[in-house]
């Protein structure tokens, strides 16, 4: 996991900064509204919950540009938690900085939820400690399980969707909720391979996870895309059959994806490294008349463009949550 840093710290706000950031208000249409993960009383979480309004992933590259001249569209920031486990330095202050600015959700890759031996306490309680330090919104992880005890293999592997696995991951996240003191999300992966063994439908899965752990979703559609182009099942069916279950779905992903032509086949890897494609916006657009206007991030961790890149996809998903919300509000 790269490490991000900082140039300098931010200079603390003036009073027409705040009445400027104030000013960048969700696109009409979108409220904030209560959240169910939990509550606390630093700055992260005291903010309330995240706005009903698009966000972008932290990256170094933007760091200067998000503190000075933060673009109208980008409402609230994501950063990945095993980013900021150092103790102290300037990737602290530059989050500190950042966290006064927008509302955070912290978002890990490494606390492998789906691992038959279990959490790996360490890096749990270095989870934590990130956690208590900047005090986020939201705080989310992966279906995924990361190497057997003690090995770390640097990627989000798939397990088989059984009831021995759906038993393993709920302990699991179980274990983890308790040891923070609040609700997390759980993310729907990217797939590249289908298991024998698996006998529930990953929406079921997912559902009947957060109706026994009392967590929340975490929607990428993007990875809804590329694991039904790849496994051959439909998006749209399986979106529907998730909310027909109603679990709640707390935040949505976006990101781009590329192409691999394998023996003659093509493959989509999630790859979060260019713009989110028109089938992926298609899909988000079914996703919001199902959960309604959600907290949607764009993703884009590899060829990270400049921020107006992010910038211009921002807006882009603000426009379709904006519209969507506007629909809310008329059939009310």
């Amino acid at each position: 996991m790269t490490h991000h840093s900082a140039k300098s710290k931010a200079a603390p706000r003036t009073t027409r900064q705040a009445t400027d950031h104030a000013a960048r208000s969700v696109p009409r249409g979108i409220p904030r509204v209560p959240s169910f993960f939990g509550k606390g009383k630093g700055k992260g979480k005291g903010k309330g919950a995240l706005p009903r309004a698009p966000g972008i992933g932290l990256k170094a590259l933007h760091q200067a540009d998000l503190l000075e001249a933060p673009p109208a569209s980008v409402h609230w920031v994501e950063a990945h938690t095993e980013n900021f486990m150092a103790r102290g330095g300037p990737t602290h202050r530059w989050l500190d900085a950042i966290r006064d600015r927008f509302p955070l959700s912290l978002h890990g890759v490494a606390l492998s939820l789906g691992a038959a031996h279990g959490v790996d306490p360490d890096h749990l309680a270095r989870v934590k400690a990130v956690v208590d330090r900047f005090d986020p919104v939201q705080v989310s992880e992966h279906l995924a399980w990361v190497g057997p005890p003690g090995i770390y293999l640097n990627d989000l592997l798939p397990l088989p969707l059984t009831e021995d696995s759906l038993a393993v991951v709920a302990d699991n996240v179980s274990r983890v909720q308790g040891t923070l003191g609040r609700s997390i999300l759980v993310e729907n992966p990217s797939q590249y391979l289908a298991f024998h063994d698996t006998v529930l439908a990953e929406p079921d899965f997912l559902a009947e996870l957060a109706r026994r752990t009392g967590c929340g979703l975490l929607l990428d559609v993007n990875n809804v895309h590329v694991s039904a182009v790849n496994l051959g099942f439909d998006a749209i069916g399986w979106l529907d059959r998730l909310a027909a279950q109603g679990p709640p779905v707390g935040e949505i992903h976006l990101a781009g994806h590329a192409d691999r032509e394998v023996e003659g086949v093509t493959i989509l890897i999630d790859d979060h490294g260019s713009r989110v494609r028109p089938a992926v916006w298609d899909l988000y657009d079914h996703a919001l008349s199902l959960f309604g206007p959600t907290p949607t991030l764009i993703e884009w961790d590899s060829d990270v463009p400049p921020l107006s890149v992010l910038a211009d996809e921002a807006a882009q998903a603000g426009a379709r949550l904006a519209a969507h919300g506007e629909r809310e509000m008329a059939d009310a």
